[in-house]
Parts: structure tokens; C-alpha cells; sequence
């Protein structure tokens, strides 16, 4: 997509940074239905040639990397060195860090997105297979950072146990079907996507009529005020959200966490079901509503103590 200034509208990674990878392979291993995955360690200085904000780093990461119908999964956690991934988590705590999408070519890539204001904040090479990485500075513009990977191989992944009979995703499903970021102004946030992606700003949407909705936040009715739209990408949507005045965990997130990644989502059989399994296993209801066509429902559940951001269910009515 030559109008694109990633060069694609492909993206086809999200990566959290934890401080225990451990403990989080074995909730993202239940979340998806898959045995625990082994998580590997980045080769040295000497290997992995890390420049972080133009100066070389000894940084290395646990990795792990978790593939999905939908988008891969990656989790990293950073040494005690500086790196982007060791300044999230000292600043903004554990969570999605970054998106990533593959190029053909890094060099011409970073150089079209350098002269339209994205600086390069990091690089280095792959450890587990050749090929580079940069990450770009789209954080001020698009509230969260997009990873640029050039593979010369194909991506090494650990192998993994084979997976029992009995061994179920956790929600019914194992692919993400859309990441939610929460902005203060709709507008300039899809403006910044659209450009990078190179795709049409889609239309933008109104919450709908109370009626319709039938909003609860944290057990009271809201009219839940927002402005949000969504943009479509070949393997995840992407949904953008200005909340309103009234309340809403939209509202709340950006009065306590301001911009940035809100939740991811599934798609599920039986909503309420599953709602009431996640409440039993202590991850409380944040809110439900009905779509603002009332072709669905949605609940936000307070999945952020093991899965590091809000897990949204969705149910689309048949018909």
C-alpha cells in the first residue's frame, strides 16, 4: 500500500511488557487454550546491536511469542538496562507497549516516517532468527508505539507442548478481533492512523439512543457519551474512542490513565455466561451495554490483574 507510511495496513502483533513473564505465559497460555509457552532470552551487545534514543544499550528481554488466528501476541520482559520496553514499564506499568507490521525495507521505511515527524526510538536485531526491528515514536499522535520488523528468515518461534484434548480457550475463542484506545480528540488520533495505514477515515459515530444502548457502569445507568469509529485492517480492527462527560470506564480511563490503549476484545457465544464465569473467577464486570444498533452486546471485565488491559466480550445477534 504505497500510500501507507508504514508501507502496509498489516499489523500483525501486539506486545505486552510484564514484570513476570512467568506468571503472565501461564494466563495468556489459558486465555488462548494453549499449553504454557517457553519464553527465551535476546542474545548479548554483540548480537542484538540495541541503539535506544541514539545510544548503544546491553539491554536484553525475556521473550515470548504466541500465535493466534487473529494477530500474534508477544510478551517481553526487560532487564534492569535501558531499553523502550524498561522505560514502559518504569513509567507506565505493565501493558500493551507496542503494534507491530513486517517491512521489506527498514532503511526506506524509518526515512519516510522520519520526514513525516515519526523519530526512531529504538533498534536491533532479532536474536532468534535474522532480521532487524525499530520502533517508531507514533506514541505523541497515536497513543501508543508501532514496532517495523524486516525478517531476512522466516520468525523462530519455541516450540510448544502438544495441546491436550481438554484444553479450551478460556472466552471460547482465541482471536483478538480489535484493540480500543481511548483519545482526547478523535479527530487528529484518526487523521494519524489513517496516514500511516493509508486507508480512508471512516465515519465517525455517536453513541446511540439510551434506549437502544441500555449502558451500565459499575452497576448505574449511563447515557455513556462518547465519540468513537472504527478502522479496518486485514487482521484486527481498530477502534478509536473520545469519551463525553457522562460516566463510563472510557471516561475513566482517561481521567486516571490519560490516552492510550483501553482494551482488546473477543468475540463469544453466550456473553452473560461467560460474564458470570469471569466474575467467579475474580474478574469483576466494569460495564455492558447493547450496540448502539442493537444488532449486539458488549461487557468490559476487569481482566488488567493478570492480562495487563481490560478484556471486552462481544456478542453479535444472528440476523
Amino acid at each position: 500500500m504505497s500510500n501507507a507510511l508504514l508501507g502496509t495496513s498489516k499489523l500483525n502483533q501486539i506486545c505486552f511488557v510484564v514484570h513476570d513473564i512467568e506468571k503472565a505465559a501461564e494466563s495468556f497460555g489459558k486465555l488462548l487454550g494453549v499449553p504454557k509457552p517457553n519464553w527465551f532470552l535476546t542474545g548479548d551487545s554483540s548480537i542484538s546491536k540495541i541503539v535506544f534514543n541514539g545510544q548503544p544499550t546491553e539491554a536484553r528481554n525475556k521473550l515470548i511469542f504466541m500465535d493466534t488466528p487473529s494477530v500474534q501476541i508477544e510478551l517481553i520482559e526487560p532487564d534492569l538496562e535501558p531499553s523502550t520496553m524498561r522505560e514502559f514499564l518504569d513509567t507506565k506499568g505493565e501493558g500493551i507497549h507496542h503494534m507491530a507490521v513486517d517491512t521489506e525495507d527498514m532503511k526506506k521505511q524509518l526515512a519516510i516516517l522520519n520526514e513525516a515527524g515519526y523519530g526512531t526510538v529504538q533498534t536491533g536485531e532479532f536474536t532468534s532468527s535474522k532480521g532487524r526491528y525499530a520502533y517508531v515514536d507514533t506514541v505523541p499522535k497515536c497513543k501508543t508505539m508501532v514496532e517495523l520488523l524486516e525478517r531476512d528468515e522466516p520468525q523462530a518461534i519455541p516450540p510448544v507442548k502438544a495441546k491436550a484434548e481438554d484444553i479450551k480457550p478460556l472466552l471460547g475463542s482465541d482471536t483478538v478481533v480489535q484493540i480500543a484506545i481511548v483519545v482526547h480528540d478523535l479527530d487528529a488520533a484518526a487523521d494519524a492512523y489513517c496516514s500511516l495505514l493509508g486507508v480512508e477515515k471512516p465515519n465517525v459515530l455517536k453513541e446511540g439512543k439510551p434506549e437502544v444502548t441500555r449502558v451500565v457502569y459499575r452497576g448505574q445507568p449511563t447515557e455513556a457519551k462518547c465519540r468513537f469509529l472504527f478502522i479496518k485492517t486485514p487482521l484486527i480492527e481498530i477502534e478509536l474512542i473520545e469519551p463525553g462527560d457522562s460516566p463510563s470506564t472510557w471516561r475513566e480511563h482517561l481521567d486516571t490513565k490519560g490516552e492510550g490503549v483501553h482494551h482488546i476484545a473477543f468475540l463469544v457465544k453466550n456473553l452473560d455466561e461467560k460474564v458470570a464465569e469471569l466474575e467467579a473467577m475474580g474478574y469483576p464486570l466494569i460495564q455492558k451495554g447493547y450496540f448502539f444498533t442493537g444488532n449486539g452486546k458488549y461487557a468490559y471485565m476487569d481482566t488488567v490483574s493478570d492480562y495487563h488491559v481490560i478484556i471486552e466480550l462481544l456478542e453479535r445477534f444472528e440476523g
